[in-house]
């Protein structure tokens, strides 16, 4: 069972999610949250697998908030809930650590799928929003340090599978890719993990980026 926290500062917006995830066998809402403030009290004491985060909230902000609670809770993943895929305070919530984003007008169904796959680590959300987000987020920092060696602790393999990953392709394409098993990738993807030490996929594609792996589109 998948331990979901919802906040958000709408009450039927919260209502609504519940109500979707609360249909799933698989997923159970253990709290809600109006702010950024309450997040955090919650997660600290439900420990959620993951949390559904609003950006834009009073008392205390998304931003903020998916902060402290990947500091506290290092097991919880956070996804970000935006209005508009374009929203500016998206690119924050990459540095403070979130694992993806969904847009508020998110189908029932993707919303369960979604979950389901950061809880596992397995695909980045809503590939191409998060996918353009990472790579401006990048692009406005500065360049990538010659004295960066993430990069010399992969083995060449292990780049190839980073750079699959951050254009987005999932275990099941990355393994068609190479002609290797499902298996095979986990333990890849597991690796460059360990390696970087990110959290998730989404961390990984930004190491790709900012070590210079993956260059970054400006768009």
């Amino acid at each position: 069972m998948i331990s979901v926290l919802i906040t958000d500062d709408q009450e039927l917006v919260r209502t609504g999610f519940r109500l979707i995830l609360d249909a799933e066998p698989d997923l159970q809402v253990v709290g809600e949250a109006a702010d950024g403030r309450q997040a955090l009290e919650r997660a600290a004491r439900l420990n959620p697998d993951v949390v559904l985060m609003d950006i834009r909230m009073p008392v205390l902000d998304g931003i903020a908030a998916t902060r402290e609670i990947v500091a506290r809770c290092p097991a919880t993943r956070v996804i970000i809930l935006t209005t508009f895929d374009l929203d500016e305070l998206v690119y924050g919530a990459l540095g403070a650590g979130a694992s993806g984003f969904l847009l508020k007008d998110v189908r029932a169904a993707h919303l369960a799928d979604a979950i389901r796959t950061v809880h596992h680590g397995d695909a980045l959300l809503a590939p191409p929003i998060t996918r353009r987000l990472i790579a401006r987020f990048v692009a406005s920092q500065p360049a990538p340090d010659a004295a960066d060696d993430r990069l010399a602790r992969l083995t060449s393999r292990e780049r190839e599978v980073l750079t699959m990953i951050a254009r987005g392709l999932a275990n099941t394409e990355i393994a068609r890719t190479l002609v290797v098993s499902e298996a095979t990738v986990k333990t890849h993807v597991g690796r460059i993990f360990t390696k970087l030490g990110a959290r998730d996929r989404a961390q990984a594609v930004i190491a790709a980026y900012e070590t210079g792996l993956v260059a970054p589109t400006r768009t």
